[in-house]
């Protein structure tokens, strides 16, 4: 498929998609006529890249983690090192420190939904 086919399908910018091979987060064949195309396993790369962005990742830390992870194009790699196990394990206890953040955020929220609205506070919502 062609950039823009993947951008369609992403909902990523061929900008990004470009920015992404710049980085080495996603690799393209060419055409004779230079333009980029791209497998179907593309779309879950893609996919898969804008997730860990949305994590809090840098490009840098996803270059290193995305070889190590299943992609329908085939299974992991074994080049995960101690020192990269360690940086995804300090990623994560940040998610969860803003994950206790946010809830706690959402408490005070509701709280102060409560006591203007002189009812009471609202439902919990399903985590």
């Amino acid at each position: 498929m062609r950039i823009g086919e993947l951008a369609r399908r992403t909902g990523v910018s061929e900008r990004s998609l470009r920015y992404y091979e710049t980085q080495g987060l996603l690799t393209a064949d060419r055409t004779p006529g230079g333009q980029r195309t791209y497998g179907e396993w593309a779309v879950d790369r893609v996919i898969r890249i804008q997730a860990l962005y949305a994590a809090g990742l840098h490009s840098k830390k996803i270059a290193q983690l995305l070889p190590c992870l299943r992609d329908t194009d085939g299974g992991p790699s074994a080049i995960a090192t101690p020192r990269l196990i360690a940086d995804l394990t300090r990623e994560r206890a940040r998610i969860d420190d803003l994950i206790t953040d946010l809830l706690r955020s959402r408490e005070v929220l509701d709280e102060a939904i409560a006591t203007v609205s002189g009812g009471s506070p609202p439902l919990a919502t399903p985590q």
